[in-house]
């Protein structure tokens, strides 16, 4: 427990088994619940999640949305803050209070962590990462009038809100989905820095062409639906409602 908050940290992981101890022992001693939602890994990911005292959730359906998504119905209710955290060991765990932080404030439903290079002339995500974002983030610039500068996992929100968002996807779009489901449902948006190093292992995603394709493809995809829904007055997003602490009334932060 942090500041009276409860607070849970949903770690999606495949095949991490080199990098998901590293993780696991950088966490912050605050936290109330450790998930490790296992997409289907056929290393020790899982063995040495639980060994480390995290609880275990097994979602053998492939998909970064579809972990996310077990790893929540994972968590021990009650909790008042839902942390996410890949199981690379390319963010910073220690960090984790930047994320939570401005929502235990009341300053914020939703904190993006930004990713920043760990050093001159170093940087923990690929080219092919860097440019995705840039696109996905001027789309949203244009059509919601947001400044999102990335679409990194290492994120936080408020459990009441994660539940008005409704979440989906089951693929690459989950975290694009909650970003522009966010803006439409008027939760407050903050972006806060966090360090980004190069992961531990090869990315399923950014290490092979078929998954930059496949990845890129779904973001576009999705923000498409989405801009489609918004012009023709379809959008499902649920507002949170006026119990909702720290509720948006039609702002959002501008970065």
């Amino acid at each position: 427990m942090r500041h009276g908050q409860r607070i849970a940290v949903v770690i999606p992981a495949l095949n991490e088994a080199q990098a998901i101890g590293h993780v696991l022992e950088a966490l912050p001693d605050w936290l109330d619940h450790v998930v490790v939602a296992d997409n289907g890994s056929a290393d020790r990911t899982a063995k040495i999640a639980a060994d480390k005292g995290a609880t275990v959730v097994r979602e053998p359906r492939r998909g970064y949305g579809s972990a996310c998504l077990a790893g929540v119905a994972g968590v021990p209710q009650p909790v008042d803050i839902l942390v996410f955290l890949d199981a690379d060991f390319s963010d910073r765990p220690e960090q984790m209070n930047r994320l939570v932080d401005p929502i235990i404030d009341g300053r914020a439903d939703l904190v993006i962590g930004a990713r920043q290079p760990p050093a001159e002339g170093e940087t923990g995500t690929t080219l092919q990462q860097r440019l995705g974002n840039a696109l996905a983030c001027f789309l949203i610039a244009r059509i919601w009038r947001h400044r999102y500068t990335d679409l990194g996992p290492f994120r936080a929100v408020r459990r009441s809100s994660y539940d008005a968002l409704e979440m989906a996807d089951r693929d690459y779009g989950w975290t694009i989905e909650m970003q522009i489901k966010a803006l439409e449902g008027g939760l407050r948006v903050l972006e806060v820095p966090v360090c980004c190093r190069p992961r531990i292992g090869t990315s399923k995603i950014s290490g092979t062409v078929t998954g930059v394709v496949r990845a890129g493809t779904k973001i576009l995809s999705v923000i498409a639906v989405f801009s489609f829904r918004r012009q023709f007055g379809m959008r499902k997003t649920r507002a949170p409602s006026r119990q909702t602490p720290g509720r948006l009334r039609n702002r959002h932060s501008q970065g």
